[in-house]
């Protein structure tokens, strides 16, 4: 069975290297998102990247740079995203947050009879 309907995806631009209390920051996102009762998060690591100070970091095996760019992506209804930037006011000292309108179509858990 599928479900459709419209949606918000939130997407957290941070480095790798960003911590929150001694964790990465985007650890306690993914954490407070679940806990908001959010749909879900994930996490992506970029190979290579730049931010507001213009430095490439890459994985590259001859790159001294370990702090890549990180993303985590949330997609939920709008006012449940929504809700939840407050929660990014607290944690993101430096990066870029975009949000953009989505069509949602979810999956549901078919069960055979």
């Amino acid at each position: 069975m599928r479900e459709s309907g419209r949606g918000l995806r939130l997407t957290i631009y941070v480095g790798e290297d960003d911590v929150w209390h001694h964790q990465p920051l985007y650890h306690e996102v993914v954490r407070r998102a679940r806990e908001a009762g959010l749909a879900g998060a994930s996490v992506l690591r970029g190979i290579e990247g730049y931010g507001a100070n213009s430095l490439i970091h890459t994985s590259r095996l001859l790159s001294l740079s370990e702090d890549l760019p990180v993303a985590v992506v949330i997609v939920d209804r709008p006012e449940r995203v929504r809700a939840f930037l407050p929660e990014l006011d607290e944690l993101i000292g430096e990066g870029l947050v975009t949000l953009d309108e989505v069509e949602m179509i979810q999956y549901m858990n078919r069960r055979e009879p």
